[in-house]
């Protein structure tokens, strides 16, 4: 049993090591080059040794301090990531309506900035690796961006095969590459040694006293250090607490602090390196196999962001903010496999742009840094609430803890705005997009759901009154979709009118999705009998939960109703959208509210039904 626990550890660690590190695991890549490539910090010894005390600090005090210790112990049911800690917060503060409603609105919004960490992230990565060729000779520079393309295509073009033939490889690819910059940085360490004094903290605070406006002005560089912080917590789901707390503090951040610090020792020898330091490491017979390792780290760091955009949007397709989208399973053994073809080719078309627009890892560079910066300041906040009224830990205990991160979080954030002009504009653009056709899907939907309330007949009095002179009744099951629990759907007053029989069971199926990630078996079901071989059936899913009617209907066995999916037939009522000159949204969130809804993956996909056996009745619904 030792042995067991001690394998499942070690593979569990190896995993993380490849998917959750990938991005940070880059940043080695163009991190340093644009601190001093800014402009702003003299090349002097001081200040590179300045510079490396910062560069350590900060990935002690945001990923070791902030994320590894402090956020991983928020978890909602075993689950991370910015939607876990949305809901645990939100839940937390369910008797402060007002105060819930906004912090809903602020977690969304981090929500939609993680499209556009998606766009920039492998657009840099990939890009900044391919640079390493330039360094081979200029002669590559006018191949990088077709490259860089073709190479992103590919990537994507194999997502609708699943990560589960390559995933595999993604650990040990990874472990290959923090093994060969952890030797890099030693190699140039050696020649060097005293560089390791800049672990000492008096080196950054010596650097911060003496140039506090350069500081503040390179803190946008220096955040690039940290990107993929957010994904210790994303993941945490997949690989548990401990395997990444081991990964980070045996493997990634020791590799990562050698080759910054060996990145440091080169500069000292050689100030010209600072071109291009990390690749400026290897020596000239090792430049191409170190390009190519890039390349595949670069790209093993996308896959995990693009899978995690996946996750991400169906997790809040179900609560609500988004219309269904076509949802493929890529694994018969892993529910969470999963690939969006919108999302796919919508990433990838914004993530062309990208680099065709800024051309270079550079200028990206600039576009990086706002959305994670934001994202971190959100995730501080939200830390707020889930201490304070979840754990319901004293005041100032939870203003001293996350009031520490926040400050540290505000400097970095506010520094990145410096760059708002030259590239930040970008992603927060995409964020804000996502965002108001995410408020707008929502508003639309509860005006919809408002309106069939107000409409919507008494399940229990009409039943009643129908079985007062019941019409004929055919074998089998009918299962009517419903979006209200206790009212009578359009779908089963089109059947009585058209084909003036009704079925010997009929189920009156209501799902609903709470901001929880789980939903227990033995909690899924809710069966209420209405007589006449009638029942009412609430079925529950957490965000994170695969919806599947047919699939819970038969635990219906034992409760009084026997479901053959041979005899059963699902009812479901698919709307017409309207728009109208009264009381509702403005005409052109109504116009794109109706387009999202014509675009939509119907409910039988959705809530994986079988698409042979549905009926679907139109009904004219105004907004």
């Amino acid at each position: 049993m030792e042995q067991h626990a001690k394998s499942s550890l070690a593979a569990l660690t190896l995993g993380a090591i490849g998917v959750v590190y990938g991005d940070i695991g880059t940043s080695v890549l163009y991190a340093m080059k644009e601190v001093f490539g800014s402009g702003h910090v003299q090349f002097t010894p001081d200040n590179i040794f300045g510079i490396l005390s910062i560069f350590f600090w900060t990935l002690t005090i945001i990923v070791s301090i902030k994320y590894v210790v402090l956020v991983l112990r928020a978890d909602n049911h075993g689950e991370g990531g910015l939607v876990a800690m949305l809901a645990l917060a939100s839940m937390s503060v369910k008797d402060k309506p007002k105060l819930r409603q906004r912090m809903l609105i602020v977690g969304i919004f981090g929500t939609c900035l993680f499209y556009g960490d998606g766009v920039i992230t492998p657009a840099i990565s990939v890009l900044s690796a391919v640079e390493g060729l330039e360094v081979i000779s200029p002669a590559f520079k006018k191949y990088v961006i077709p490259l860089t393309i073709v190479i992103l295509f590919g990537l994507f073009a194999v997502q609708k095969r699943g990560t589960s033939g390559i995933g595999k490889f993604f650990g040990p690819i990874t472990v290959v590459w923090f093994a060969a910059i952890a030797a890099l940085g030693l190699y140039h360490i050696a020649s060097h040694p005293e560089i390791l004094w800049a672990i000492s903290p008096h080196h950054a605070l010596r650097f911060i006293i003496a140039e506090p406006e350069v500081t503040f002005l390179i803190l946008g560089a220096v955040v690039l250090c940290v990107t993929g912080g957010e994904a210790l917590y994303a993941d945490m789901g997949h690989f548990g607490k401990k395997p990444i707390r081991m990964a980070w503090f045996t493997v990634v951040m020791p590799s990562l602090t050698l080759n910054y610090f060996g990145q440091g020792a080169l500069l000292l020898s050689d100030p010209d390196a600072v071109a291009n330091p990390f690749f400026n490491m290897a020596p000239d017979w090792l430049l191409l196999p170190l390009v190519l390792l890039a390349t595949a780290a670069t790209v093993i760091a996308s896959q995990a962001l693009i899978s995690g955009a996946f996750s991400v949007t169906k997790q809040v397709v179900q609560m609500g903010f988004l219309p269904r989208l076509q949802v493929l399973h890529t694994s018969v053994k892993d529910t969470g496999q999963i690939y969006i073809p919108f999302v796919n080719w919508g990433l990838f078309a914004v993530i062309v742009l990208a680099v065709v627009m800024f051309k270079s890892s550079s200028n990206l560079a600039a576009a990086y840094g706002i959305a994670v910066c934001t994202d971190m300041l959100i995730t501080t906040v939200l830390t707020f609430f889930v201490i304070r009224y979840s754990w319901k830990y004293p005041l100032w205990m939870c203003l001293g803890a996350t009031g520490f991160f926040f400050v540290i979080d505000l400097t970095f954030w506010a520094s990145n705005l410096l760059k708002l002009f030259d590239g930040g504009w970008f992603p927060l653009l995409i964020a804000a997009v996502i965002m108001m056709l995410m408020l707008i899907w929502r508003d639309g939907r509860e005006l919809l759901n408002d309106i069939r309330q107000e409409e919507a007949l008494d399940l229990d009095s009409f039943l009643e009154a129908v079985f007062l002179s019941p019409p004929a009744r055919v074998d089998g099951t009918a299962v009517f979709l419903t979006t209200g629990k206790g009212s009578v759907p359009n779908a089963l007053l089109h059947n009585l009118k058209h084909n003036k029989v009704l079925h010997k069971q009929n189920l009156f199926v209501n799902v609903q999705n709470h901001e929880v990630p789980w939903i227990p078996e033995n909690e899924r079901l809710v069966i209420t009998p209405l007589a006449n071989e009638c029942w009412q059936v609430v079925i529950h899913y957490g965000f994170k939960d695969n919806p599947d009617v047919p699939g819970a209907l038969t635990h219906l066995r034992g409760m009084g109703c026997e479901v053959n999916p041979m005899t059963t037939s699902y009812f479901l009522s698919r709307d017409s959208i309207v728009p109208t000159l009264g009381k509702g949204m403005a005409p052109w969130r109504e116009k794109i509210f109706a387009q999202m809804h014509l675009n939509a993956s119907s409910a039988a996909d959705f809530l994986n039904l079988p698409s042979n056996s549905v009926v679907e009745l139109g009904s004219k619904i105004e907004i």
